[in-house]
């Protein structure tokens, strides 16, 4: 890493994207900077920063460093000079060092493929026809158990009943245009990521901002697990002899969904095309074979087979059938999400592929009712609603197996918009302190791998309690996406209203109607599925904003501790007279620190003497410490010490309980208490050995003394290694 000032190297890339490997590593404030310049200033090292021992850019040389059994990557070969002051790591320098670990690494190749550079991250977003079935699988797959979700409810009442999903369904399709609309409008007012966290955050506050992504990362998780719950239910309703094997096929299924998505999302994208593709064929195939057949009778339905009603026909019950009805439109919010990930122009792009998305959805929604209503179809335990439509429409030849096949490979592959949208969402969490830091990280494959693996592991814990039952899982689904819409579509109505933008007055009508119909939703949802399964939700999301809250208080005492204040005016405090509190992690100047290098020794051996000898090649005070077991063994070290020539100070310790770890750090404690502006570098003498299985026959007592010490501030642990060899 270079000091050298970077010199433009062409067009400044293109910044519409929040989502980069640099976002690890924020820029420092106005504040900070001024801070830095300020004990910059005040530096005084004890040497000129040039003069080093050896060429810090690695230049060529003839008679180069040859690879030993210790150094096995050469330097030289590891590293490449961009420019004065910059060294760029080549690919050998990612290798790992031993056999199992290149073993390891060209296994990880096979499976996920090789390594992408940082510069790769553009290539890897998504075109308009790629991302259309990546992030509308969730969407369009949801036909699939939507409108049989409304109908299991409705029928409840008995099969007169059925006929109120005409009605219905006319109510969704208004909802579903609405919502599209106004997330069309949100991508453009926000096009560097539109999501409901960063919109209602933005505009509602960071209570609500919270509490919409809580109920995103319920959906998310929810719909992995609805999906694939959906999708082997399809292969089951074909294939019946499977269906014990139900629930290690969906985590069977969850598996290689991460796998794919581990890949990257070029990868992932040619995944997924053609099963979505193929699924909305089927299904306008259904519907073009099915009401041609319906025109020739003259669209006279059919009258469903009598049903017994178990509950009586109320408005809890049509609310009920209308919120089940509403989960068709749960993976809406998908392309908001993922702006970034569109290539530029990526909000124009975003805006263009939520049209056809939710232009499908009305078309084949509305069609799937209206086929269902006119052929009297009842939903069955043994048999999904779908599934029985097919085998009316297709009873002979292939397609009915074509049909359940793209079916139950688009339920299973809907998943993946959970997987491309839910590390998305943890990354901006994290950006913004509401989410561990670690989520941020781009793979070497320029994916999300810590929020793929978190998904993966939530949906299919929820996917193996509930044994993969659709009907148990979808009380849990609605509540979440509807909370995210709500807040979303009503943080955008004051979005309109600080702006006041060109149209602003008919974008907040769009978006205010959005945010009612939305509400509306959620109210039925988490009232009439409460006692269902829905009060899980209704606690979790309270729960989780409040382990955000606890997150981000954390990383601002973190951030508040490491940040850069500038020094006080004058001339550097004498020795003994140190920043805030005395402490010596006050210090940030070379010439206010004052040193104490103590070395533990537990015998005189080669690596303890070469540890004395590196600690008194630093020129500072410096103290050996013994702890010996009995009277007898310290006067003994005492004269070995002497016999060696006394050269340091040495402080022998009597523990007669024969604890070595507990009272050395004590002891330092101690020190430490006495002098807190001293900074204490404890050189520890640590034996490396070559076999993982040799270090069960020692006690590797640096490594506990390390971690008993870590908490102690002012405190530096630092090891001097002697290599065993074979």
């Amino acid at each position: 890493m270079g000091t050298g000032a970077k010199q433009p190297r062409g067009p400044e890339p293109d910044r519409g994207t929040l989502v980069t490997p640099s976002a690890e590593f924020p820029p420092l404030g106005p504040e900070e900077r001024a801070a830095l310049g300020r004990i910059g200033e005040r530096w005084r090292p004890p040497r000129r920063p040039d003069e080093l021992p050896v060429d810090p850019a690695l230049g060529r040389r003839r008679a180069g460093p040859t690879p030993s059994r210790f150094g096995r990557l050469t330097p030289i070969d590891m590293f490449t000079v961009e420019e004065p002051g910059e060294l760029c790591a080549t690919g050998p320098a990612h290798e790992p060092g031993s056999r199992t670990g290149r073993a390891l690494s060209r296994l990880r190749r096979a499976v996920f493929g090789p390594p992408l550079s940082s510069s790769a991250v553009i290539y890897e977003r998504m075109r308009k026809l790629v991302a259309l079935p990546i992030l509308s699988s969730d969407l369009l797959s949801s036909v699939a158990y939507g409108p049989e979700a409304m109908l299991v409810v409705l029928v409840l009442a008995g099969s007169g009943a059925l006929g109120l999903s005409l009605p219905l369904a006319a109510v969704l399709v208004v909802l579903m245009i609405a919502v599209g609309l106004s997330y069309r409008q949100t991508i453009p007012a926000y096009p560097h990521g539109a999501g409901s966290y960063i919109v209602a955050g933005d505009n509602l506050g960071t209570t609500a901002g919270l509490t919409a992504a809580a109920g995103l990362m319920l959906d998310y998780v929810l719909t992995v697990s609805v999906s694939i719950a959906a999708g082997v239910s399809a292969i089951t309703s074909a294939i019946p002899r499977l269906a014990p094997a139900t629930v290690l096929l969906g985590v069977l299924v969850i598996a290689v969904l991460l796998a794919g998505n581990l890949r990257g999302v070029r990868t992932a994208g040619n995944i997924f095309v053609l099963p979505t593709y193929a699924f909305v064929g089927a299904l306008l195939a259904v519907l073009a074979v099915g009401y041609t057949r319906a025109a020739g009778r003259g669209f006279v339905p059919t009258p469903p087979p009598p049903v017994p009603a178990t509950e009586g026909l109320g408005l809890l019950l049509v609310l009920r059938a209308f919120s089940s009805g509403a989960v068709s439109m749960t993976g809406i919010e998908a392309v908001s999400n993922a702006i970034p990930a569109f290539r530029p122009r990526e909000w124009r792009n975003a805006r263009t592929t939520l049209g056809w998305m939710v232009g499908m959805l009305v078309l084949l929604f509305a069609g799937l009712i209206g086929l269902i209503h006119l052929n009297g179809l009842v939903p069955r335990s043994d048999q999904t609603i779908l599934s029985q439509l097919g085998r009316l429409t297709f009873p002979t030849g292939p397609w009915y197996a074509l049909l359940q096949a793209s079916t139950a490979l688009i339920l299973l592959l809907a998943a993946n918009t959970a997987f491309n949208d839910f590390p998305r969402l943890l990354f901006f969490m994290a950006r913004n302190g509401h989410a561990p830091r670690r989520f941020l990280h781009l793979g070497d494959r320029l994916s999300f791998n810590n929020g793929l693996v978190a998904l993966a592991v939530a949906a299919a814990l929820i996917f193996v309690t509930f044994g993969g039952h659709t009907a148990s899982l979808i009380p849990l689904y609605a509540v979440g996406v509807f909370l995210a819409f709500t807040l979303s579509q009503a943080g955008m109505v004051v979005h309109w209203r600080r702006h006041r933008d060109r149209g602003w007055r008919r974008r907040l009508v769009l978006n205010a109607v959005g945010a009612a119909l939305s509400g509306m939703v959620l109210l039925v949802a988490a009232v009439g599925k409460f006692a269902e399964g829905a009060w899980v939700v209704v606690v979790a999301v309270p729960l989780l904003v409040l382990l955000a809250r606890r997150i981000h208080r954390h990383y601002a005492r973190v951030h508040q501790a490491l940040a850069l204040h500038p020094p006080p005016g004058g001339a550097a405090p004498p020795a003994g007279r140190r920043g805030p509190g005395g402490s010596a992690e006050a210090e940030e100047l070379p010439q206010e620190v004052r040193h104490l290098v103590v070395v533990p020794m537990a015998r005189l051996n080669r690596a303890s003497l070469r540890a004395l000898a590196y600690a008194a090649s630093l020129g500072q005070p410096t103290l050996a410490v013994h702890i010996a077991p009995e009277d007898a063994e310290a006067d003994r070290f005492r004269e070995q010490w002497r016999a060696w020539g006394d050269h340091l100070r040495l402080e022998t310790i009597v523990s007669p309980y024969r604890a070595v770890i507990g009272p050395l750090a004590h002891y330092l404690e101690a020190l430490h208490a006495a002098r807190p502006e001293l900074t204490l570098t404890v050189i520890v003498p640590e034996v490396v050995l070559r076999h993982r299985w040799h270090r069960f026959l020692h006690s590797r007592s640096e490594h506990r003394l390390r971690g008993a010490l870590r908490a102690l501030p002012g405190v530096v642990v630092t090891s001097v290694p002697v290599h065993v060899p074979e």
